[in-house]
């Protein structure tokens, strides 16, 4: 498996808008250079698989949505972590929802990390920059 080289390299897995905007805007805040990849819904994730097969760079942190259409963020999280090369790759999860039954779900299925949107702009914003100092910065991953 072939990590990005760019350590601010993100794949965000949303299909709000209003949410990728304000994602994009804090990354970009935090590091001009970070390489933020987008699947807007689940079809578009998994395409991501076959990508990487193929040799593309597999990214630093996946951001994941739950609630996508047609396959939906709990599909691709399966998917992913079931995968023999893939199943490291950090996912967070990104929800709206506090649903107990979601969160267990999620870090059952191998969720690393199960965050919560803020409806608060700079709540929001604060989030993201957090999590992508994290998983970006602080955190070693294998080689």
């Amino acid at each position: 498996m072939r990590y990005a080289n760019n350590p601010g390299s993100i794949l965000l897995v949303e299909d709000s808008g209003t949410d990728i905007d304000l994602i994009k805007q804090a990354m970009q805040k935090a590091d001009p250079n970070v390489h933020l990849e987008l699947a807007q819904d689940g079809r578009q994730a998994l395409a991501y698989l076959k990508r990487w097969e193929a040799g593309a760079a597999v990214p630093i942190v996946i951001l994941l949505d739950l609630k996508l259409p047609d396959v939906d963020g709990l599909q691709v999280l399966r998917a992913l972590k079931t995968h023999s090369l893939y199943k490291r790759v950090p996912v967070v999860v990104l929800s709206s929802s506090r649903e107990t039954r979601s969160l267990d779900q999620a870090y059952r299925m191998g969720a690393n990390s199960y965050v919560m949107k803020s409806l608060d702009y700079d709540e929001f914003v604060k989030t993201i920059l957090l999590i992508r100092r994290y998983w970006c910065e602080l955190n070693i991953r294998p080689e």
